[in-house]
């Protein structure tokens, strides 16, 4: 697709789709628990919608009439064995912690993806589920799916330093230890997001964490919960660089998710010089209101335990930086290799397409500011923040068009994106 170029400006106010992470998660405990839990402002992307139908499959009643998703809990004893492999589409959050969460139950599952997620190293989440007495195998020695898993009713609880920095690997073990036989610790190399540590508490379950070391003890009942989705600031995070690069620009982003593990991307702006604000907040819910103007910007260096709390968010982060004065250095990035593409490379690639200069390395890429973007062809090999990225660098284009090959991969986190833009193009 043709995407819009030269943009004057962006202006208004919008509110961004709910958390991907915790509408994945909201779905997984809802189905856990004992009891109906009622989701609101569910995020409805392509992603989430595969862990809705996979626990489908898996015998558990979901209702969706539009605004409200009701979720009939099983709770972890009441999982049926699914009747056809589950799709997992491309969701890399959803195979990975419904390994865990599958790594309790004694039938056997195949659990498949599309060709992207078919690239994606699981070994990091078999190995240890293997430790636990899970029977578990992929292609090749990475493991890449599809997976082939038979788990058990009696795990063995794992004592794991997790050699990666991973959500999704750690809230893969969180799943099994809650069924294992007996205290399980997991020691993370760096902090990251926590909203599994936190839906623990929220369905009346019990989770020690101190520092990077997390205590759970195997045996525990949830209890369904009414959740309520903060807008996702991954999805946010498209928005506040268009407003700081594009000219004459003042974007509002209501009810945005601001867990301080996700939060990363806020102080990277407010380092580089950035005008964002945060108003209305809510501690409890852990959102608030974010608006952004058009800012001179400055290079910054973005490196160590930052990294996890806004590894989602680097794909626009380097596009910003496009847009700064001197050179802005990624290291410690090494997990953007195996997201839906190497977003290392990908990245490097798409951006210099346009007239950027960035240099990939090993662990991140060094971006050489202040460059003038053009036109070009960008794919977006199905991931969908490449796709967004492309979207917001496009309106910096003041000569030549920019195609968009693969918009559709966009759909996965965020369906109503282009109508959002066009919102604030006309704003």
């Amino acid at each position: 697709m043709k995407l819009q170029t030269n943009a004057k400006k962006l202006n208004g106010t919008i509110q961004v789709p709910g958390d991907k992470s915790i509408s994945h998660r909201s779905i997984m405990f809802g189905s856990l628990a004992r009891g109906v839990t009622h989701v609101h402002d569910i995020l409805r992307g392509e992603d989430v919608l595969s862990t809705m139908q996979a626990f489908r499959d898996l015998g558990v009643e979901i209702e969706d009439d539009g605004n409200i998703v009701t979720v009939h809990g099983l709770g972890f004893n009441g999982l049926q064995a699914p009747k056809k492999p589950l799709d997992m589409g491309n969701s890399g959050t959803s195979i990975r912690l419904i390994s865990g969460v599958l790594a309790g139950q004694d039938f056997a599952v195949e659990m498949f993806g599309d060709d992207s997620l078919s690239k994606r190293p699981m070994d990091r989440v078999t190995i240890p589920l293997s430790q636990m007495g899970v029977e578990v195998s992929g292609r090749t020695d990475r493991d890449l799916p599809p997976l082939k898993m038979k788990g058990s009713k009696h795990l063995k609880p794992i004592h794991y330093q997790l050699p990666v920095a991973s959500a999704q690997v750690k809230s893969a073990l969180i799943f099994a230890a809650l069924q294992a036989d007996g205290e399980s610790t997991i020691i993370e190399k760096e902090k990251t997001r926590n909203h599994t540590e936190d839906m623990i508490v929220q369905f009346g379950g019990q989770i020690d964490v101190k520092g990077k070391e997390i205590r759970i003890s195997g045996g525990q009942e949830f209890i369904a919960q009414d959740i309520v989705v903060p807008g996702d600031i991954s999805s946010a995070a498209f928005w506040l660089v268009a407003g700081l690069i594009i000219p004459n620009s003042k974007i509002v982003l209501k009810n945005v998710g601001i867990n301080e593990t996700r939060t990363g991307i806020l102080d990277v702006i407010q380092a580089m010089g950035g005008n964002l604000q945060l108003t209305d907040v809510d501690d409890i819910a852990k959102s608030a209101t974010i608006t952004v103007e058009s800012s001179g910007l400055h290079a910054t260096e973005i490196a160590g335990d930052i990294i996890p709390r806004l590894i989602d968010e680097l794909p626009i982060i380097a596009l910003l930086a496009t847009q700064a004065q001197g050179d802005t250095v990624i290291r410690d990035a090494e997990e953007l290799k195996v997201k839906e593409t190497d977003r290392i490379q990908v990245v490097a690639d798409a951006l210099n397409a346009m007239g950027a200069h960035i240099t990939p390395t090993e662990d991140g890429m060094i971006i050489h500011g202040k460059t003038d973007l053009h036109g070009a062809k960008i794919n977006t090999f199905g991931d969908h923040r490449i796709g967004m990225m492309a979207a917001i660098a496009a309106l910096l284009v003041k000569e030549g068009d920019v195609e968009l090959e693969r918009a559709e991969a966009i759909n996965a986190s965020y369906p109503s994106f282009f109508a959002d833009l066009e919102a604030l193009i006309n704003g």
